[in-house]
């Protein structure tokens, strides 16, 4: 990441907007304010900001269309939402209208922090999965065959694989006891990182946990608003 990070904060209840300014400009971020879509986009093409924080719901121009507006010259500054609306077809529409993330209000600023450096391509703390040619990986008292997609104790099979399931399970132990993001396991895995894709991946976490629930030292943690880990005593 540079030294200085410019961000165009889009957000149109003032009080909010200073409070999210003031925390970003103490961790060393430079931001500017808008507090419509019209000023928003004057804004994003005088400053070009290196990532956007844009509210949904303003008066003017929403965020929707703010998002697709950018998008019709620049498909690669990051656009992170914010939004009180819960819906699932409203976070589809989001990443339709080419946002990168989302988060919902009320948050936490250490939450909006960990997404910023996500999107912002900060790899110090939160790797992307790597290639390896290794085939068997010791977890616990287990062994992966990540060939044959099965889970075995000395000659007795634990579990047998989907192919997906293998897949994410192998992704796992390549980057053991390191945070992977949602994102570069679903690029990896789905080719795909929309929506619905990410709620088959938790889904799929779920599987691969129940898998070990015999085995008290591998655990995958959940590590909020960022992606998973798996801890391996």
């Amino acid at each position: 990441m540079k030294e200085q990070i410019n961000v165009l904060l889009v957000e149109d209840e003032l009080s909010l907007a200073m409070l999210i300014k003031e925390n970003l400009e103490s961790k060393g971020y430079e931001v500017c304010h808008a507090e419509n879509g019209d000023l928003a986009l004057k804004s994003f093409f005088q400053e070009k900001p290196d990532l956007v924080i844009l509210d949904i719901m303003m008066p003017k121009v929403n965020g929707f269309n703010v998002a697709k507006t950018i998008r019709n010259t620049d498909r690669k500054t990051p656009v992170l939402f914010l939004t009180a609306k819960v819906q699932v077809k409203d976070v589809v529409k989001g990443f339709e209208s080419g946002g990168n993330d989302y988060i919902r209000k009320p948050f936490s600023m250490d939450e909006l922090l960990v997404r910023m450096k996500v999107l912002l391509g900060n790899d110090r703390l939160i790797d992307v999965a790597e290639e390896s040619d290794q085939v068997f990986f010791e977890l616990g008292a287990y062994l992966f065959d990540s060939r044959k997609f099965i889970l075995k104790t000395g000659n007795k099979i634990i579990a047998k694989l989907t192919s997906r399931e293998s897949e994410l399970l192998k992704l796992l132990c390549q980057n053991e006891n390191q945070i992977l993001t949602k994102k570069s396991i679903l690029l990896k895995v789905w080719d795909d990182d929309s929506f619905f894709n990410s709620r088959s991946l938790d889904v799929f976490i779920s599987r691969l946990r129940k898998h070990f629930k015999e085995e008290p030292k591998v655990n995958i943690i959940n590590i909020r608003g960022v992606g998973y880990k798996l801890l391996v005593d």
